[in-house]
């Protein structure tokens, strides 16, 4: 049986500093490939660099990893996913880390972080939030699910000025108690030249829902309101509801686009 090939995610900045197809790896890199992984001289890894790049690489007795393609030559090029997803979410107390996880496990593109008008005060302050114990969440949910492509973890803004901005592609802000909202997934099945769009992005408000002047920013921004479902869901559990359903959405315009041939 051929031994899964464990990932490491290394910036394209780093891989382009001299050495050539010597790539020299910091001690936590280390500690991960030869402690945790408990890999050994000459074991191969797969080097990634969040950008659609991938090359195989051998764990040297020196301490670097020799790259077994030139770094102009990778093993393998992906192209970024079409449209590209945003998730900008009212960070909740309990869960937040686990959406960041999730959700870039399920494909999102960029991860906004906000801070909403009903966001409890001790999440407001931006000392609190730590961002970089989610990047370094992100990272390793990126080389465990295997993508190739890191998303982008933004700074925290308030919500009112994220929604307050005219979204450069489709707009959605999940909400609830609002009679009639289409449900998500029949209005992305009503998209038209939904692979031509430049983005879509899906805002998740806070445990006590969106404020009237948030909603109003939204709606003069052009923003359009949907639906998760009939029940009153948690922050946490509607963005991974909505980002699946967006992923699969996604997913499946993109097969359509190129079908299978005839038998």
């Amino acid at each position: 049986m051929t031994r899964e090939l464990r990932r490491l995610l290394i910036n394209s900045g780093r891989l382009r500093a001299p050495g050539g197809q010597w790539l020299a790896i910091t001690p936590a890199e280390a500690h991960y490939l030869r402690r945790v992984l408990r890999l050994g001289n000459g074991d191969a890894v797969t080097v990634i660099d969040g950008e659609g790049r991938l090359w195989t690489a051998e764990l040297t007795a020196d301490g670097p990893l020799l790259l077994q393609q030139p770094l102009a030559e990778p093993l393998q090029c992906g192209a970024a996913a079409c449209p590209p997803i945003e998730l900008a979410m009212a960070v909740p107390r309990r869960d937040g880390e686990l959406v960041w996880r999730m959700a870039t496990e399920l494909g999102v593109d960029r991860l906004q972080p906000l801070i909403a008008e009903r966001t409890q005060a001790r999440e407001r302050s931006l000392e609190a939030w730590p961002l970089e114990r989610w990047s370094t969440i992100v990272q390793e949910a990126s080389e465990q699910c295997e993508r190739l492509w890191l998303p982008q973890l933004q700074a925290p803004r308030k919500a009112k000025e994220q929604l307050a901005e005219r979204p450069g592609g489709l707009g959605l802000i999940a909400t609830t108690r609002q009679p009639g909202l289409p449900l998500l997934e029949e209005l992305l099945a009503a998209v038209p030249d939904a692979l031509m769009l430049p983005g879509v992005c899906l805002a998740i408000g806070p445990e006590g829902g969106w404020s009237e002047p948030e909603l109003k920013a939204a709606q003069g921004a052009g923003w359009r309101a949907v639906s998760l479902g009939d029940t009153i869901l948690r922050t946490a559990t509607a963005a991974i509801a909505g980002v699946a359903r967006l992923a699969s959405w996604r997913s499946s315009i993109s097969c359509a686009s190129f079908p299978s041939p005839s038998p």
